[in-house]
């Protein structure tokens, strides 16, 4: 059996995440600093004996054994970023340095949920892969846009230096009927 790690796994998509990851089977580690997270969105979960709840912070190491990590922590909603720019930032690169670390030690694969906000304020509609954006590394949106950016960096680098597993999905427009909480 696997055992996963989702960061953020209280929040919109972390915690569909985990629904669907404990469905399928697997050892579930939800870590959520409840910032954005709430409980409410797992609580069905949290009985499950296949899942497991740790409040914590990203920004500072984990210590735990999993086989992979889906690295979600981050609030994405402006008025939520924009309410501590600098805990933001914090959130995306110290998590990532914090999460790569961990897969590195723990040899997992991991994945990185970045956005559509790396590509700025795009000229192009919609974006290819090739098409590199049009940022602002001094707006009030950039904790949130430079932050992954710095993110999706790190995750390559430690993929050519440390030859780490990783995928980065840039998500981009996401809703439900929980999506504003």
């Amino acid at each position: 059996m696997k055992r996963i790690l989702v960061t953020g796994g209280a929040g919109f998509l972390g915690s569909h995440l985990c629904e669907r990851l404990v469905a399928s089977g697997s050892d579930v580690l939800c870590v959520d600093n409840f910032f954005t997270g709430n409980k409410e969105n797992i609580k069905h979960l949290l009985g499950h004996p296949h899942f497991e709840l740790m409040r914590h912070d990203v920004t500072f190491p984990l210590y735990v054994e999993v086989d992979e990590i889906y690295n979600l922590a981050c609030p994405a909603s402006p008025v939520h970023y924009q309410f501590d720019p600098v805990q933001t930032t914090k959130t995306s690169v110290h998590g990532a340095i914090n999460m790569l670390g961990l897969a590195k030690r723990v040899k997992a694969k991991i994945l990185q949920a970045s956005t559509s906000e790396v590509y700025g304020d795009p000229e192009v509609q919609p974006q290819s892969e090739a098409y590199w954006g049009r940022v602002n590394p001094i707006g009030i949106r950039s904790c949130y846009d430079e932050g992954k950016r710095c993110a999706e960096t790190l995750f390559f680098d430690y993929w050519r230096q440390h030859h780490l597993r990783i995928k980065v999905a840039r998500i981009f427009n996401t809703y439900g009927e929980d999506a504003a909480r």
